[in-house]
C-alpha cells in the first residue's frame, strides 16, 4: 500500500472485523474528526491528498470498508443495503472511542454514511457525487418509483465481466476500454484531466476483492428485461433499490446538516448515467429496450436533489455545490474548491452547536 509522506496507516481490531484506516501524522486525538468513506472499487488511498490538505486542528481517518484495501474481506450480505460497510463503519468509530463525527461519504460511500446517520447520530454529512438515496438502477421518477419487484437490470448481472476479470488479474494497463486504469480515466475524473497519482489511484482501484461476496456479487435469472435481476451477494447487488433506500432521512428528529458536491460531467450517477441499464438500453447498446414507460433511465440527481429538498423543508439544512467541468471525483479534480465546501460545512456545523 502506497502512502505519502504524511500519512499512516494502522489496522484496528473492531467488534465486526479488523479495520484499516488512514491517519495523518500528528493530529491529537481531540482533533475535529472528519471520516473518510471512499466508493465502490476504490479505498481509503483515494483520500490522502485531501487529508493532507486539511488545516491543522481537523483529524481526518479514511475507513478501508469491508472487501476493499486492507479490511478484512467479510462477505457482504447484499439483502441489508449498504448496512453491512454503515455498521462496520459504527463499530469503527466505537473502537476510535469517536461518539460522533463529520462523515464524509463518496459514492457508494455517500449511501454508506447516509445508512449510518439513519442509525446514529452524525456532527455533519458531506456527500460527494453519492449514490441516489433509492439505489442504483431500477427505479423511476423523483420519488424512486421502483420498476420492477424483482429490480431487473440491477445489481451483480449488469457488470462488464471482462472489467472484473482485469480487477482480479491487478491488469495496470490501457489496452482495452474495459481495463480499471481506461475505466478510471474516463468515469472517475472529467475528460483532460491528468494527476502524477495516477498510479495510486489505480492501486487503490485494484485492492478490490473481486466474486459473488464483493464486486460485483450474484445475480438472478428475471421474466423482464433484460432478462436478469439483482441478487443476494455483494457490492453491486447492494445498492439495488430492493436491498437499499435511505430516503427516511427526512424522518430523522434531529438533522445533521448535508453539503453535497457533484461535478455536472459525472459520468457515473447522473440522470443519464452509462453505467445504468436501462440508460444503455435506450441508447441501443442493450438489445430490446422495452422504451420508457417500462424502463426508464433512473434520473439520480433528481432524486438525490427531491429528498434533500424535502429534507430541508422538515426543518433541515441542505446545499448543493455543482463544479463545472467536473466528473465523478470533485476532491481529486478540483480540490482546493472541494476543501473550502467542506471546511465551511464543518465550520457551519459547528456553530450550530454540532
Amino acid at each position: 500500500m502506497t502512502l505519502l509522506d504524511g500519512i499512516s496507516s494502522r489496522r484496528i481490531a473492531t467488534a465486526r472485523l479488523n479495520v484499516n484506516l488512514l491517519e495523518r501524522l500528528g493530529d491529537r486525538p481531540d482533533g475535529i474528526p472528519v471520516v473518510l468513506v471512499h466508493g465502490n472499487i476504490s479505498s481509503a488511498l483515494f483520500w490522502q491528498e485531501l487529508m493532507l490538505r486539511l488545516q491543522a486542528g481537523y483529524r481526518p481517518i479514511a475507513v478501508d470498508l469491508r472487501g476493499f484495501g486492507d479490511t478484512d474481506p467479510e462477505p457482504v450480505d447484499a439483502t441489508r443495503g449498504l448496512a453491512d460497510f454503515s455498521d462496520d463503519l459504527a463499530a469503527t468509530l466505537d473502537a476510535l472511542e469517536l461518539p460522533a463525527a463529520h462523515l464524509v461519504g463518496w459514492s457508494m460511500g455517500g449511501g454508506v454514511v447516509l445508512q449510518y446517520a439513519l442509525d446514529r447520530p452524525v456532527l455533519s454529512l458531506t456527500l460527494q457525487a453519492p449514490v441516489s438515496p433509492y439505489g442504483f438502477g431500477g427505479t423511476a421518477g423523483p420519488d424512486g418509483r421502483r420498476l420492477t419487484d424483482d429490480d431487473a437490470g440491477c445489481g451483480g448481472g449488469g457488470v462488464n465481466p471482462d472489467f472484473v476479470a482485469r480487477l482480479k488479474a491487478g491488469d495496470r494497463t490501457a489496452e482495452a476500454p474495459t481495463s480499471p486504469l481506461n475505466v478510471y480515466r474516463a468515469a472517475y475524473v472529467h475528460a483532460g484531466y491528468s494527476s502524477p497519482l495516477e498510479d495510486l489511484w489505480l492501486e487503490s482501484m485494484l485492492s478490490t476483492r473481486t466474486g459473488e461476496d464483493h464486486y460485483p456479487g450474484d445475480a438472478m435469472p428475471s421474466g423482464n428485461w433484460p432478462g436478469f435481476a439483482a441478487g443476494k451477494r455483494g457490492i453491486a447487488n447492494a445498492m439495488a433499490p430492493g436491498h437499499f433506500n435511505v430516503s427516511a432521512i427526512v424522518d430523522l428528529p434531529v438533522k445533521p446538516d448535508v453539503l453535497w458536491v457533484r461535478g455536472d460531467a459525472d459520468a457515473i450517477v447522473s440522470d443519464a448515467s452509462f453505467f445504468d441499464t436501462n440508460q444503455l438500453g435506450k441508447a441501443g447498446v442493450i438489445a430490446g429496450w422495452p422504451g420508457e414507460e417500462a424502463a426508464p433511465p433512473q434520473p439520480m440527481v433528481a432524486q438525490t436533489r427531491a429528498v434533500l429538498e424535502e429534507y430541508a423543508a422538515r426543518g433541515g439544512t441542505s446545499r448543493e455545490v455543482v463544479l463545472p467541468n467536473c466528473g465523478h471525483s470533485p476532491h481529486l479534480e478540483y480540490p482546493a474548491e472541494f476543501l473550502a465546501e467542506l471546511t465551511a460545512h464543518i465550520e457551519a456545523a459547528s456553530d450550530d452547536g454540532n
